[in-house]
């Protein structure tokens, strides 16, 4: 009896590996399967990666452009603040400008400039904030204002104090 019972031991042993290596040829070839550049997720991660690195790419470029577009608005933000201090500095200096000559009723005569003056040559590529000073420049020249008394010229601004006589501006 001791060998039937070794028999059927060895048997059933035997039974037990052979299940045990057909299961692990069914796990092998399911793990082809899922690891399948292709089909399986092995070409789902690889499909993904490549995306990572695509979207990192564009993300770089989208940070050099914002940084750029930045620097432009920073730089246009700057020259507008300029040209809005000049605009108030002249909206000021025009308030002062007298509406009639101090002892006069009339409005002061504006002379034009006995001999035209010559315009500059155009500089290559000038700011247009620096072609418009020079274009203001240009006009004060042409234009003088010569007071009611005295020969010597006026300022191009006055203001109301002195003209009184109250001091300095």
């Amino acid at each position: 009896m001791d060998q039937i019972v070794t028999v059927v031991s060895d048997i059933l042993l035997g039974a037990g590996a052979l299940g045990a290596a057909v299961y692990c040829g069914v796990l092998a070839h399911r793990l082809k399967r899922f690891n399948n550049l292709e089909n399986g997720v092995g070409g789902a991660v690889a499909l993904l990666s490549a995306q990572v690195d695509d979207m990192t790419r564009t993300l770089d470029l989208a940070r050099k452009a914002a940084g750029h577009s930045s620097e432009t608005l920073t730089a246009l933000t700057e020259r507008a603040e300029g040209a809005a201090r000049k605009l108030e500095l002249m909206l000021a200096a025009l308030n002062d400008l007298p509406d009639v000559a101090p002892g006069a009723g009339e409005p002061r005569d504006v002379k034009p400039a006995a001999a035209p003056v010559p315009q500059p040559a155009p500089a290559p590529e000038v700011e247009p904030e620096a072609a418009q000073d020079a274009a203001w420049v240009a006009a004060a020249a042409e234009t003088e204002v010569v007071p009611e008394t005295g020969t010597e010229e006026a300022p191009l601004f006055l203001s109301r104090r002195s003209r009184v006589g109250g001091g300095a501006i």
